[in-house]
């Protein structure tokens, strides 16, 4: 019996101790950073940005890899699904994390307990823009350009559960329009059919559209955040614009599966919230107009809390169907 306790105590302190070991010499091995859409869009921009400094700090190179689908979905459960041990993160947004769960019936996960924030990373501007063919030079006359019409007007983005999907949903339903939605593989994809004419609009980032506004191929209308964007101090919000209570806030994270060692965690947020002050990152992110956040595991924790919550109560004040 004495003997049998002894072993095990000894297979116990083992195991811890190679457990610690491992942490210890965290990372190893390349690490994979998983983006959840197609590249060219901006969470795909905000990995690409962060995985050179990401990987001079951490000392091994960090890969992103790509896993476009359902909104982002697909990526969030395969995060949640694999090994808890750092070397399998995700940059996710405010659409997987805190709209998600409002939109769909069967998510295959549960944000809070199947993934664990690192850090928030980002504030994007996100905007309301329009093929330049459409007749419509402000969000009014696009509101009655759209009632006057027999064929609904159609509007692409990511995919249902997305943040633009749901920014296309929430402005018709509160403008009281009939509005397709076109669901595509990622922003990037979803602006390129704004442009060919394809569609009649999207829900994107700023930095997506400005330079094809610059040109003349999209119009920008409004932004959908709270406040005017800093970047585009000049556009009006959907609120300002006509569409009273209208708000869409976007931010951008990394993420982990859930039973990642705290350890780990604290040295990812901590190499993180270094490369985000380093000039270089600084610099891409003004050119894009993305606002660096860089905060703690909690912090972030309390923000997707908050907005699932506020999400929640959009969602079902506007009446969306659940997926």
């Amino acid at each position: 019996m004495i003997s049998l306790s002894r072993t095990l105590l000894f297979l116990l302190a083992f195991g811890l101790t190679e457990q610690a070991v491992a942490q210890a010499d965290y990372p190893s091995k390349p690490i994979k950073l998983i983006v959840p859409y197609a590249p060219g869009g901006p969470d795909d921009l905000v990995a690409r940005i962060l995985s050179k400094p990401l990987a001079d700090i951490l000392g091994q190179p960090v890969l992103v890899e790509n896993h476009p689908g359902v909104g982002g979905t697909i990526a969030m459960s395969f995060t949640a699904k694999s090994a808890p041990d750092g070397y399998t993160l995700a940059v996710a947004d405010t659409g997987q994390l805190a709209i998600a769960p409002g939109l769909y019936a069967k998510l295959q996960y549960t944000p809070l307990i199947d993934l664990i924030p690192v850090s928030n990373v980002a504030l994007l501007p996100y905007t309301l823009a329009i093929n330049a063919k459409v007749p419509a030079n402000n969000v009014r006359e696009l509101i009655t350009l759209a009632k006057s019409r027999k064929d609904p007007m159609s509007c692409g983005s990511t995919g249902p559960g997305g943040s633009s999907n749901l920014g296309c949903i929430l402005f018709a339903s509160m403008a009281g329009l009939d509005i397709l939605q076109v669901p595509y593989k990622g922003l990037a994809p979803s602006v390129m059919a704004v442009l060919t004419g394809e569609v009649d609009m999207t829900v994107s980032d700023l930095a997506s559209v400005a330079r094809h506004a610059k040109d003349g191929k999209l119009r920008l209308l409004a932004s959908t955040s709270a406040k005017r964007a800093p970047a585009a101090p000049e556009l009006p919000t959907v609120d300002e614009a006509g569409v009273k209570g209208y708000s869409l806030d976007i931010w951008i994270g990394v993420i982990a599966p859930a039973a990642t060692p705290r350890a780990i965690v604290e040295k990812l947020n901590a190499a993180i919230v270094k490369a985000t002050k380093t000039a270089e990152v600084q610099q891409r992110f003004r050119d894009i107009g993305y606002a660096l956040v860089g905060d703690t595991p909690e912090q972030f924790g309390e923000k997707i809390r908050a907005d699932i919550e506020k999400f929640g109560q959009i969602i079902k004040s506007a009446n969306l169907p659940r997926q």
